[in-house]
Formats: structure tokens, sequence, C-alpha cells
């Protein structure tokens, strides 16, 4: 592969590189124009001043004017910025590597051509990766022009359980690392993967680093939704999605021993890359399709799929992967269609022990499914009505229920009036 490199950093270059910046800004930019002028734009307005932070920029063998205006722009500006040029490597990968080999700040981030920060966004972030010793820190994201998670943005803390937050919801790259880490761990970005590298390389950092630092009370980035709908994550086929699926599963299986743990960790990509193949969408598919993608869903509902991690789904996502699991296309098109017409399944109360479940199609219809996939376990809404799952009743042993009875045979003898007593040698009998 062809590259060229401008390197933009003044008379004073040797000096430059003797003072290791605070962030290394790493953009890889494909035809990214107009977006690219904002995206810049919004590193020069950093309260971070300019010579605590670096620029390298990664042209990714964009034809139109993105390679040029990255060149003008780094011969005008005062934050020190190199430019590569190089043939187009197919995705976000190659020119994201690139830019994290020449990086020298004790902290990276990566910032997407199209998108942009807000002014202290970096100043914040930087105080509290340093302050926390942290090595990844989130700061907010909204969308423009498109939808962003917001689940994790409720509260700023220091330290984020990744077990029991909703941290894991969010494994884009733009965040910060440190970069001590990425250099230890060896860590870079899957450049096989068409989809979802950045997942998999938020996650290892999640998993190996020492802690997660969340930002949440002033908006950090701005994640722009592009007109012309080139951005990256609404292309490729269904195959690169559980390519994608299965990588983050082994790599939170590696890291992460069977149990509680991975069970919380492996609903993120359950829910999030595997649940939406099995869409109402799939009603339009081809069978061909259908069949291929109940497949390769086999393989990953075998190895992962608990009873703990299907208790943390609402009923309609454990019923579509139970359906999946059993490899019944055909009861899960069944679910599909109810699904489609926007119909309200029943609610089933039973007492004891209590439980409740949501009368999808084939409940207790002698197909095979079990309760187990229609029970409300988590909060759910249908048709408008909060429904929460019971409150589980503690267990009671044996020993326990004798105890009290006792107990309450004793109390209802000392209240009993003298005349129901009769004394007989040493005890008393009612």
């Amino acid at each position: 592969m062809e590259t060229s490199e401008t390197d933009a950093r003044g008379p004073d270059a040797a000096e430059t590189d003797a003072v290791q910046p605070d962030v290394s800004i790493v953009i890889g930019a494909y035809e990214a124009m107009p977006y690219l002028i904002r995206c810049l734009e919004s590193v020069e307005e950093q309260t971070l001043p300019a010579g605590r932070m670096e620029i390298v920029a990664v042209d990714d063998g964009s034809t139109d004017g993105t390679g040029e205006y990255l060149d003008a722009f780094a011969a005008r500006t005062a934050i020190p910025t190199r430019v590569l040029h190089q043939d187009n490597s197919g995705g976000p990968s190659g020119p994201r590597n690139v830019g994290l080999g020449l990086a020298r700040g004790r902290y990276v981030f990566f910032l997407d051509a199209d998108d942009y920060f807000g002014p202290e966004a970096l100043e914040r972030m930087v105080a509290m990766g340093d302050r926390a010793g942290t090595d990844v820190v989130l700061g907010k994201i909204v969308g423009v022009n498109r939808g962003a998670a917001k689940s994790m943005w409720k509260e700023t803390v220091e330290r984020a359980d990744l077990y029991h937050s909703n941290v894991k919801f969010t494994l884009s790259a733009q965040k910060l690392f440190r970069r001590e880490l990425l250099q230890r761990l060896g860590m870079s970005f899957d450049e096989k993967l068409r989809t979802g590298e950045d997942a998999l390389f938020t996650m290892e950092a999640y998993l190996r680093g020492n802690g997660v630092s969340v930002v949440a009370d002033y908006t950090c980035y701005y994640l722009v939704g592009r007109d012309d709908g080139k951005h990256a994550t609404k292309s490729g086929s269904y195959v690169l999605r559980f390519d994608s699926a299965r990588a983050l599963m082994g790599l939170i299986a590696t890291h992460v021993p069977p149990g509680p743990h991975r069970d919380s960790l492996m609903v993120r990509p359950f829910v999030i890359t595997l649940l939406p193949q099995f869409g109402p969408n799939l009603l339009k598919q081809s069978k061909a399709v259908r069949e291929k993608k109940m497949a390769l869903a086999a393989p990953l509902l075998a190895a992962y799929w608990t009873p703990g991690l299907a208790r943390g789904l609402k009923a309609n996502e454990r019923l579509r992967l139970a359906c999946v699991a059993k490899g019944r296309l055909d009861l899960l098109l069944d679910v599909l269609r109810f699904m489609k017409a926007k119909s309200e399944p029943a609610l089933v109360h039973e007492e004891r022990p209590s439980r409740l479940y949501l009368a999808y199609p084939h409940f207790r219809d002698g197909s095979g499914l079990p309760d187990s996939a229609y029970e409300v376990t988590v909060t759910e809404w249908i048709g408008g009505r909060r429904i929460e799952a019971p409150e589980p009743r503690p267990y009671v042993s044996f020993a326990r229920r004798v105890v009290r009875k006792i107990g309450r045979t004793a109390l209802r003898t000392l209240r009993a009036p003298r005349s129901h007593r009769v004394r007989t040698g040493t005890r008393t009998r009612v």
C-alpha cells in the first residue's frame, strides 16, 4: 500500500517531540467532506491547550478533497499535526491502527471525521482519567441527525461497575484510552472484521484495563448522522454481523469465567448484535437467508446461551432466541408475525410461586417451548403499561418453618385465659 506523509509541526518539531502531549487525537478519514471541517474546528476549539494535544490524521484514499483539506489544516493550525495519505483500506481499522502506531500522547482518542467534540471534552476527560487512575474514560455522547445510546449517562462516576452498569452497551471507539495500556497489551483493531471491530477493541480495554470512568455531566461528543447515508455502521451484510457477534462473545468467554459476570456481559452481543437478525424484517427475507441465519446462530447459542443470560432479557427477546436455540424457525416466524401486527400478549399470573408470563404465540400449546421463555423477569412495557417482575419470595427452610410454628403455638398459650388452662403436673395444657 502506497503512503505519503505531511508533517506540519513547524520549525520547532524536535522540541515538540520532546514534550509528550496529553492526548493524541487519531482521525481516520474517508470521503469525509464537508463533515471534516466541523470535526477539525472542534479540535481547535478545545479548552485543552494546543501544546497538550496532537493530531494524527490518516486519509484513507479519499477522492472528495478530504486529503487536501487535511494538508491545508495541518499547515495553518497551532496543534502539532501529522497527515498520512494511503490507498483505501476498506474499513476504519487500518487507518486507526496506523494512527495509533504514530501516537505519542499519554492518552489516545479515536475521533471519527464525521463527528465533533464539545469544547471542554478533552480537558474534562483527561482530568477524570488522571484523578481516577482509570484506563478508559467515557464522555457523554449525543446524536445529531441520528440516535445515540442514553442509559449510561445518568451520572458521572470515577469507577463504573462493568457488570452491573450500562457502560457495556457503549462499545464504540470514541473514548479516551490510556496509551500505556494499549502498548502493554499490544492492542490494535482487528482488520479482518468489517463491522464491530470497535466493540472488540473497547471491550478488551474494559476487561483488561484498570477501570472505566464516565463523564456524564457534560456533552463531550456529538455523533453525526450523515445525510448521504454513507455512515460505516449502516453498511455490511448480515454475515458480517454474525462475525462480529462471534468475535465479541469469544473475547468475553476468554477473559470472564462462566457465571453471572459472564452472563451480564453476554447480554450485549446477544441483544445488540445477534437479536436484530431475528426481528420482524426476517419475515421479508428469503427462505435461504432465514435458514442461513439460523445456521450461523446455532453454534453461538450452543456455546454461550445460559439460563442466567436468558433471565436478563425481556420475554419477547428471550422467546425469539429460545426458538433459534431449538432450531424452530416455524415457531419463530409465528412470534414475529404476532410482533409485526403489534398484538399484545395476555398477562398470565400464577400465585405459588408468584410468576408472571406474557402469552406470546405457542405459550403452553405443546410446541416444546418452556414456560421460562415467556416469563417476566425484567421491567416490560406492554400497551403503555409498566409490568414489573414479581419480587422473589425468600426461601424458608423446613426447620425455620417448624421453629416459627412452635413460636406461634407458645404465643397463643401465653395469651389464653386462665379458665382455658388445665394444669397437669408441671405442664399447662390449653
